[in-house]
Formats: structure tokens, sequence, C-alpha cells
């Protein structure tokens, strides 16, 4: 009896030994499912295929061959949908010189099915994983100053073009926004590639323009639209020549 008692506690032993390292496999150890994946991703590019039939194909055509209304969308990546899209600059309802930042018609879920579907038409530019934001200031700094300055001035208020364009200002610019921009190259800005610009420096650049939009301070006074030294020249000039006016009044009037 003692040894059929002993036998059946080993047995018991045994198993939760096996459950536990089964659990523990499950929960730390088991591969991904890339079959769960693929059904996910497969199921964003529908869902991204029909709202781009409902939104964009009348200007890019049924099969992103492009039209009268707009050029084709094969090959240009999930980037340009990001930025396009997420900037409110797509849909565009007319077409102008350069299309204006207007409120966002979809949602970031939205967004992100219409870039997986236009990804799977000819692949392209895409975001990489991880935080955009997350890069080397100072680095950043430097990059901004040579490659984007300037278009966008220093401290990224935007400026003029010719032909009716301008380089806008970045700060109602997110993260996203900024990244996919340099991906893609809109408008008139160029595309860095990741041999012209690596992903790290593509992150230095991005944390550095989300700084001076929203965190630099103006510790000098007033920052005049941080246009630069015309407008301080122009203050400058102005008041220096009313108190040389107002001076000689009162030495007129002491004569």
């Amino acid at each position: 009896m003692t040894s059929t008692r002993s036998r059946f506690s080993g047995y018991a032993v045994l198993l939760l030994a096996l459950a536990m390292v089964g659990g523990l496999y499950t929960a730390f150890g088991a591969p991904k499912s890339k079959a769960a994946d693929g059904a996910n991703q497969s199921i964003a590019i529908e869902e991204g295929r029909q709202l781009y039939l409902q939104g964009c194909s009348t200007c890019h055509g049924l099969n992103n061959e492009g039209g009268a209304g707009g050029p084709t969308l094969i090959g240009v990546g999930a980037s340009a949908v990001i930025f396009q899209v997420e900037s409110g600059r797509m849909p565009l309802a007319a077409g102008v010189a350069q299309a204006p930042r207007k409120k966002v018609k979809y949602d970031r879920t939205q967004i992100d099915q219409l870039a997986a579907y236009i990804e799977s038409r000819g692949g392209g530019p895409t975001l990489p994983k991880g935080r955009l934001d997350d890069g080397d200031l100072a680095l950043g700094g430097d990059l901004f100053r040579t490659n984007c300055s300037s278009c966008h001035n220093f401290a990224g208020v935007g400026g003029a073009l010719t032909r009716s364009k301008y380089a806008p200002s970045l700060k109602p610019a997110d993260e996203r926004v900024i990244y996919t921009a340099m991906q893609s190259g809109p408008e008139n800005m160029p595309r860095f590639s990741d041999n012209q610009l690596t992903v790290d420096e593509k992150k230095a650049i991005t944390r550095y323009v989300r700084y001076i939009t929203h965190e630099a301070k103006d510790p000098g006074g007033a920052p005049l639209g941080r246009y630069g030294p015309v407008p301080e020249g122009l203050v400058a000039f102005l008041v220096g020549i009313g108190l040389l006016i107002v001076i000689t009044l009162w030495i007129g009037a002491r004569a």
C-alpha cells in the first residue's frame, strides 16, 4: 500500500513539474506565431484597400496606377501615406500648387491600414520599429542646420519658396510626420535615403525638431516670430529712430 502511494506521489510530482515547465515555456520561450502576424497583416491590408477605394481611388486610380488627378502610388511605400494622410494633406479636395495642412480625416489605425495596403503594392520606405524621437539632440541640431534650416528656418517656422510653394512650419508635425517627410520627400523637399541619413540620424533630427518647436524657451525675451536678424534689426531701427526723434524734439523745445 505504501509502495503504491509512493508511486502515485512520484507521478503527481512529475506531472506537476512537466506542467510548470510547459507553462513557463509557453509564457517566455515559445516562438511567436508567424501565422497570426501574417493574418493580422492581411486583415490590415484588406481594410486599407477598402479605405483606399472609398477615399483615394478617384484620383489615384482603382489599382494605384494614378490618373489625371493624382500620381501613381505603386512603390511609394507606407511612409508617403503616413506623411500625407496624418498631416491632413490628403485627401485633397482640389489641385493646388502645394497641398495645405488641414484637419486629419482618418484615425491612427485607419492611417496604418492605408499605409499597409500601399506598402503591399510595390514596397517602398516604411517606418522603423520603436520610438522615433529618442535620437541624439546635439547631433540632430547639427544635421538640421545643415540639411533643413535653409528652407524651414533655423527655428522650424518655415519660409517661402519659388512658384507659390513654401516650406511649412514644423510646429504642428508629430514625430511620425517629421520622420516620414525625410523618407518620402514631399513637394520640394528632397528625399533622404538611409544611405544619406541613417535611421539614427533621422531620429536625431526628429528629436531636435520636436525640441525647438515644443520645448525650447526664449530666454532673450520676445522671439519676434523667430525669423532671425531681419525683424530684430527692424525693431532696433524703429526704436532707435523713434528715440532720436524724441531727443531732437526735446532739444528743440529746450532751445
